[in-house]
């Protein structure tokens, strides 16, 4: 029998596991692509192996939904956390490319089991004992932390890498490491302050019904939403949308360190300098969320998300075209800042052709076209990168994500109607 957390003790716990969750990423989140591509493999085989993260993402993104309830939050969520040590554990013995696809896998499946459960223990926890207790709040500040936890994590990966004390190592090599320790702190910090609001933490055998049918379910589910994109010209384009700017953050995800470190020199020169512009892009993430709320107020949303669209895709192209380092970073900044602007609009517009009846599948849509479109975008524009130049394949990336803007053409259509029918007081409820 577990000890029921008060809400300020849970509180305090979420904001604590959310930070130290983040925190080894953002040791890494800036020298990924550099360390594998030290380690010897080419543009094309890093995002090749990069992308499995994605694609095992996308297979679990549905089955896992149910393992939370079934088997507990805290189960799972240790569990995640035990795979987040392998994870990081396999990137830093890799050497290979069979050995980074396997940290990759790793990565993907921790990813999809951590989605989820520790938000939804706090909530949890804190109706157990106040149930129309509003948790908007921690919500909202669980943002902050996790942003704040990488951003530190960025500038001392930057600081070790500048450093580079143990001299018989790459300067890459302290990093990676200190992600492996990180994450063995957060699995003992998970273990320690995380307590089951449920009365029991074993599996039921409702429970193992649940999670199972999730699993079964998972076909029926992305066919409902085939359906509904074949019969929604809105959905239908910004799922296509989602497909362009996934193609745009290739450039600004992957390639942007890899193209640093050729303009540079080597990738321990660009990981150095990636500590600060990691930390930077989610200063800049957070500016670009917050002028998009301004600019909707008079564009309306569908407009918004269109420039969104456009300053990003001309932000990632002219990043390909830039040649000097602080051009790049300066060519980066916008692009991630536009990167925040476009977030909250096709969020919105999403929201807008949902219903309460498949609200989640759709959301579940446009997550598991990002990944599919991420993970087989990134290997093709690698080979590109090879065999023509990183710039090349920055640029087409860069073109060929402006044709998001025509994908948003039929959400600013009803857009334009529903506005009408404000006008005309004709609209639904």
């Amino acid at each position: 029998m577990s000890t029921l957390l008060p809400p300020a003790a849970a509180r305090r716990t979420f904001l604590t596991l959310s930070f130290t969750r983040w925190f080894s990423v953002g040791l890494v989140v800036g020298i990924f692509v550099l360390w594998i591509l030290e380690r010897g493999l080419t543009i094309s085989e890093a995002a090749f192996a990069l992308s499995f993260t994605g694609i095992v993402v996308f297979l679990l993104e549905l089955p896992t939904s149910g393992f939370a309830d079934a088997f507990g939050r805290r189960p799972v969520y240790v569990a995640s956390a035990v795979v987040g040590v392998l994870a990081s554990l396999a990137l830093l013995l890799a050497h290979s490319f069979v050995a980074f696809v396997v940290a990759s896998v790793l990565m993907g499946i921790f990813r999809a089991l951590d989605s989820g459960p520790l938000e939804a223990w706090f909530v949890d926890t804190v109706h157990a004992t106040e149930p129309d207790a509003d948790v908007d709040g921690a919500l909202a500040a669980q943002g902050t932390v996790v942003g704040v936890a990488i951003a530190v994590g960025a500038l001392i990966s930057g600081g070790l890498i500048w450093w580079h004390p143990v001299t018989a190592q790459s300067a890459l090599w302290l990093p990676v490491l200190g992600s492996v320790v990180l994450s063995m702190v957060h699995l003992v910090m998970v273990l320690a302050l995380l307590k089951e609001p449920r009365g029991a933490e074993h599996l039921d055998a409702s429970g193992l019904r649940r999670a199972v049918s999730s699993a079964k379910d998972a076909p029926a589910v992305v066919r409902e939403g085939l359906g509904m994109v074949g019969s929604s010209g809105v959905l239908r384009g910004l799922l296509l949308a989602e497909v362009a700017w996934s193609i745009a953050m290739v450039v600004f995800e992957m390639f942007q360190p890899v193209r640093l470190a050729e303009l540079l020199g080597s990738e321990e020169a660009a990981g150095a300098w990636m500590g600060p512009i990691a930390a930077g892009g989610w200063a800049v993430f957070a500016a670009g969320s917050a002028l998009a709320g301004l600019t909707s107020k008079r564009l309306g949303v569908a407009r918004t998300a269109m420039l969104g669209r456009v300053l990003n895709s001309l932000g990632a192209l002219v990043m390909g075209l830039v040649a000097g380092p602080v051009a790049l970073v300066v060519a980066y900044a916008f692009t991630y800042s536009m990167h925040g602007f476009l977030g909250p609009m096709h969020a919105a517009l999403l929201h807008r052709v949902a219903e309460a009846r498949n609200r989640a599948t759709i959301l579940s849509m446009n997550s598991m076209t990002a990944f599919a479109a991420f993970s087989i975008a990134a290997p093709l524009l690698g080979v590109l990168a090879d065999g023509i130049s990183t710039q090349a394949a920055m640029v087409l990336a860069g073109v060929i994500s402006l044709l998001g803007l025509l994908a948003y053409l039929p959400a600013r259509r009803a857009e334009l109607t529903r506005s009408k029918e404000h006008v005309l007081g004709t609209a639904k409820p």
